[in-house]
């Protein structure tokens, strides 16, 4: 895999035709309607992101197996979640599960600077090596349920594994008028996708529907 898979140069590839029809299905039925959010999802090869062996799947509107028992989200899941972050360029972003890269790739492209956590040591390297040809991105291998207090705080956080509770750390590393998009529940393969707004007054919470994510693993999260 090489850095182009960050670069957008994905128009004239052998997966054009999926990935426009991927867009009109996110756009026409399940109407996701943030042009911004289509357009790079559009720009970006998804087909790169995934095994050699699903490259052929990787338009097709489900999650898919990568390495370190982990998944590549739905393209449904990451638009809606990036829709939900109201992405703006001048916001400084935290994503806590870098996974294969690919909504890593979707947020820089609509972000200003992302700090992105993976706590897989292969997939933290692999994703680096991917997204070498984007400039305002800085992935680690670490604990992500306790953030990246240096860089804080953040305007934006995104969250990919399901978590019992929104961990206090990330909360707290939020700024005022800041957003927290993440999936929570009390079992560990079911949750509700749920956004954090934080205000002077405290936290307002609301919920999008339920959805189901790979386990948050850390101390704020759910044991190993």
């Amino acid at each position: 895999m090489t850095s182009s898979a960050g670069n957008g140069r994905a128009g004239s590839d052998e997966f054009a035709m999926a990935r426009d029809r991927m867009i009109r299905v996110l756009r026409d039925e399940f109407d996701v309607s943030d042009e911004r959010v289509l357009g790079v999802m559009a720009s970006v090869p998804r087909h790169l992101f995934v095994p050699e062996a699903l490259k052929f799947q990787a338009y097709r509107n489900n999650a898919l197996p990568i390495s370190g028992k982990q998944t590549i989200s739905q393209p449904l899941i990451v638009a809606r979640m990036t829709e939900l972050l109201d992405l703006e360029k001048k916001h400084k972003v935290l994503e806590i599960g870098t996974g294969s890269g690919y909504q890593t790739a979707i947020l820089a492209k609509l972000g200003g600077k992302i700090y992105s956590i993976e706590r897989v040591l292969d997939l933290a390297e692999t994703a680096k090596k991917r997204l070498a040809g984007l400039n305002n991105v800085t992935i680690k291998c670490s604990d992500g349920t306790n953030g990246w207090d240096a860089y804080s705080p953040f305007d934006r956080i995104l969250v990919t594994a399901g978590a019992p509770v929104p961990p206090e750390p990330l909360v707290a590393q939020l700024s005022n008028g800041g957003k927290i998009v993440i999936p929570v529940g009390d079992e560990k393969e079911r949750q509700n996708l749920i956004r954090i707004t934080k205000t002077p007054e405290g936290v307002v919470r609301e919920t999008f529907g339920a959805c189901s994510f790979v386990p948050l693993i850390g101390d704020h999260g759910w044991e190993a």
